[in-house]
């Protein structure tokens, strides 16, 4: 719009000049060594204005001339890039499509010119993983590598893929590159997570749970169930190695901890293992006290004899919560086989019977019948067990 208006003006001001013009033409002379140019004022302005949209017009031509032959010596590389990203593209689409050997090669060939060549080389690391191709997953991930940036997502997915093979030396190798901390990523911690399940590493994971809680990166059910089977693990283990293994590890655990049945109940059974079975009668009538497990429940009649009534009197105080247990009327059946009361064995091997027939009630049921002389009812037993 202001460009047009200043064309206005001018076209105005030379239409008002022009009477002038006509009538006093001027008078130019230019003269360049035996060259004699004589003109008018009016002849000279428009030859000038000729000769600048003349030379104006020259350095177009000249630039546009310098701009196609450098975009001409660089074109082959534009290609190469432009192809690149359609290699991208198609790796792209079929990765998304699980087809590993296309996505592989596509994404291997656009590595080179590529705008981000690492991208391309975890993809194309990838896609050798699921063609379970070791050698050509660990060429992609070593030139992705020599980016520094992406040194951490190499090691990273360098130890996923070596758990997934199986390799797992080799994967805790590349993980201690990783030092896993409370300050690491989630899928470095994971990993860990994983391969110390793996390795049965229960002192690594031990460390490492408190960080997995803080930071809520599995569920809580998941953590309580892990957190279970590792504390068992490093009691059992504790157990089998020494006495002073085995309070080591017991005052390691949290109030919590301690009160998982699973794990008091190796605990107790550790302790008999070392003759304190005192202390292990104790903190057995505590645990029946507050409340019944089916570990604990399987693990008494191993830890209580003859001579504990103790356990026996704290368990008669749970009968009529229990009734309905037939792992309760198990225990107490074995329990009073140990001091010879076949007739309360007799009630209680009858009970598990009905509230959860198997083979070994039968069994055990049969063999009750037998030890009074009732054979009838000991050979209908033995025709159960047979069935079950």
């Amino acid at each position: 719009m202001i460009k047009t208006l200043a064309y206005v003006i001018i076209i105005l001001i030379g239409l008002c000049a022009s009477p002038l013009l006509i009538g006093n033409l001027g008078h130019v002379y230019i003269a360049a060594g035996d060259y004699q140019i004589e003109t008018s004022l009016v002849v000279a302005i428009i030859g000038l204005i000729v000769f600048y949209s003349l030379l104006q017009l020259a350095e177009w031509i000249i630039v546009a001339l310098l701009n196609l032959l450098i975009h001409s010596r660089y074109l082959p590389e534009r290609w190469r890039k432009n192809a690149a990203k359609k290699h991208t593209l198609s790796g792209a689409l079929a990765l998304a499509e699980e087809d590993w050997p296309a996505a592989e090669k596509a994404m291997a060939k656009g590595a080179d010119k590529g705008e981000i060549p690492a991208l391309n080389l975890f993809a194309a690391a990838r896609a050798a993983q699921h063609q379970h191709k070791p050698q050509q997953r660990d060429e992609y991930l070593a030139r992705a590598a020599k980016d520094p940036h992406a040194q951490t997502a190499v090691n990273t997915s360098r130890t996923r893929y070596l758990i997934q093979q199986g390799d797992y030396v080799g994967a805790r190798e590349t993980l201690s590159m990783l030092s896993p901390t409370s300050r690491s990523k989630a899928p470095v911690l994971l990993l860990a997570k994983d391969l110390y399940l793996q390795q049965e590493d229960w002192q690594a994971l031990k460390l490492l749970l408190p960080i997995l809680k803080k930071r809520k990166l599995i569920e809580p059910d998941a953590l309580a169930k892990l957190t279970r089977k590792t504390d068992c693990a490093l009691i059992g283990d504790a157990a089998r190695e020494s006495e002073a293994e085995l309070d080591k590890c017991w005052h390691w655990l949290s109030s919590a901890e301690k009160k998982i049945p699973e794990v008091l109940t190796l605990y107790l059974m550790g302790l008999c293992r070392y003759e304190r079975k005192t202390e292990a009668i104790k903190l057995l009538n505590k645990a029946i006290k507050s409340g019944l497990s089916e570990s604990l429940l399987a693990a008494i009649p191993k830890i209580a004899n003859a001579e504990d009534d103790s356990v026996r009197k704290q368990l008669q105080t749970q009968a009529g919560a229990e009734d309905a247990n037939p792992l309760f009327h198990q225990c107490m059946a074995i329990l009073a086989a140990q001091t010879r009361d076949i007739k309360q064995a007799k009630v209680h091997w009858k009970k598990v019977c009905e509230l959860s027939p198997n083979k070994d009630a039968w069994l055990s049921l049969a063999q009750i019948h037998e030890q009074l002389g009732d054979n009838a009812n000991a050979m209908y037993c033995y025709r159960k067990a047979a069935k079950s």
